[in-house]
């Protein structure tokens, strides 16, 4: 969560006017209307429910629009139904597996059914949870690659420093994962038209305190695919030459719900035995709403025992892994919902309508002139791109700040070391994002464009001021 410090100003004197329709007060339109409630601290008394709901309401109008949000790979829609299941289910608390056995039930069907996709070596023995997204699988994820390492050090550990590869492009909770738990992180950076992690490189930062290295199906940066199996073979070469034997884990974020419909032959999963655990999140090509992770792991041998605990379940024994306590069952169950919805085929056509939009905007993008694609949407559906090495008017922060004007939300960010130089716009697109809305996106850009091109030059002075997306 964000840090938040008290009030940016201080409460006016005089009372403020309500600023809302007399309509939504009490049974006396105007009764009990004179003063608006304090914004920092809590008011004396209640409000009317209504009149509480219309403060609340009329604020959140500014928020941007979600369904024009290009910079979130967050799940935006969903069907009526699953918006009903979770209304029902919102008042479920997820820890609580003897209160609400079955909610238990739908989640342990749904790490099976992620198994089972992931080509688990035996579905019914992988072990895994929900979580409440991808950061707190990462967390849990690297608990066990580290705890795991230090048994296997014992003789040197607490002395000896653990250490993490991966490439700059990670999301930012590997980073935070690094600090809460000293481990160091050993970030391969971008070079050339090279933006994520290599095997040669991995394989080279590796030593004896190497508790893993973690490969992404899917950057942020520019949606492309980290090459998996050219990593694994990359340390099993290692091990041949030193013996060490270093574990991979699959952040798939993303591409763990994209891969296994529209890339079938691509093996990035269970299927590489070096691959010890994977995460996805379930709220972004999982197609659920904001609040549900996904981690998983090849076999009980990959989760430390000491990590696990242990609820009453049904008069039974339910492991639990976690590192938040109380939460709603409702994504839980969306899930479990949309898994029985879609089926493969129904995943499959869904992420397949997303990846085709995904192409054939970035094509017509590049058809304008004025851009330079970096990638193509053919990986996950969503592609990066920047100006034209001829264009000199106006730049990347430019077109997101005019893209913004008329509501669409498309982040322009510079890229990590040691590619700083380059600064780019990143469309993710997303069920829900259709071709019609992108047909909208491209005639906005293309009603913007005159007025760019006949700019003195880019207007954007602080782009770390001007950068509306941060890994």
């Amino acid at each position: 969560m964000a840090l938040h410090k008290g009030p940016h100003e201080q409460e006016s004197a005089p009372a403020r006017r309500l600023a809302f329709n007399p309509f939504y007060g009490e049974a006396n339109p105007v009764g009990g209307m004179t003063e608006a409630p304090p914004r920092h601290r809590l008011p004396d008394g209640p409000l009317p429910p209504m009149s509480a709901y219309q403060i609340v309401h009329d604020e959140l109008m500014l928020d941007g629009n979600s369904r024009l949000n290009l910079a979130t790979f967050v799940t935006t829609w969903m069907e009526p139904q699953a918006g009903v299941l979770m209304a029902e289910c919102r008042d479920k608390n997820m820890i609580d597996k003897d209160e609400y056995p079955r909610t238990a039930e739908l989640e342990r069907r749904c790490v099976a059914m992620l198994a089972d996709l992931w080509h688990a070596p035996d579905p019914t023995a992988a072990v895994g949870c929900s979580t409440t997204g991808s950061s707190e699988a990462c967390m849990l994820a690297g608990m066990a690659l580290k705890r795991r390492w230090a048994a296997r050090n014992a003789d040197r550990y607490p002395g000896a420093r653990p250490n993490l590869v991966m490439g700059v492009n990670v999301q930012v909770c590997w980073e935070k994962f690094c600090n809460f738990w000293e481990v160091e992180a050993r970030l391969v950076p971008m070079q050339g038209d090279r933006f994520h992690l290599d095997a040669a490189s991995a394989a080279a930062l590796c030593d004896e305190n190497t508790i893993g290295v973690v490969a992404v199906l899917g950057s942020t940066f520019d949606g492309s695919y980290e090459p998996v199996a050219d990593i694994c073979a990359a340390l099993d070469d290692l091990q041949e030459r030193t013996s060490l034997d270093i574990p991979v884990h699959v952040d798939g974020a993303s591409g763990a719900m994209i891969a296994p419909f529209l890339d079938e032959d691509l093996e990035w999963d269970f299927r590489l035995p070096r691959v010890s655990s994977i995460n996805t999140s379930g709220h972004k090509y999982g197609l659920v709403y904001p609040g549900v992770g996904w981690a998983l792991w090849r076999s009980p041998a990959e989760l430390p025992e000491e990590l696990v605990f242990r609820v009453n379940y049904l008069g039974g024994d339910m492991p639990t892994f976690a590192l938040n306590f109380s939460r709603p069952g409702a994504q839980v169950v969306a899930q479990y919902y949309t898994f029985l919805r879609l089926g493969r085929e129904g995943y499959r056509t869904v992420q397949q309508t997303s990846r085709d939009v995904a192409r054939g905007l970035a094509e017509r993008i590049e058809a304008m002139g004025d851009f330079r694609l970096l990638t193509r949407g053919d990986q996950l559906p969503v592609f990066a791109f920047t100006t034209a090495p001829d264009v000199t008017a106006f730049d990347v922060f430019d077109v997101s700040r005019r893209l913004r004007e008329r509501g669409w939300l498309v982040p322009a960010y510079t890229f990590p070391a040691d590619r700083e130089d380059l600064s780019v716009l990143r469309v993710v697109c997303r069920n829900g994002f259709s071709a019609d809305l992108a047909d909208l996106l491209i005639e906005d850009l293309n009603l913007l464009l005159p007025e760019l091109r006949r700019q003195p030059g880019p207007f954007t002075h602080d782009k770390a001021a001007a950068t509306s997306f941060h890994h």
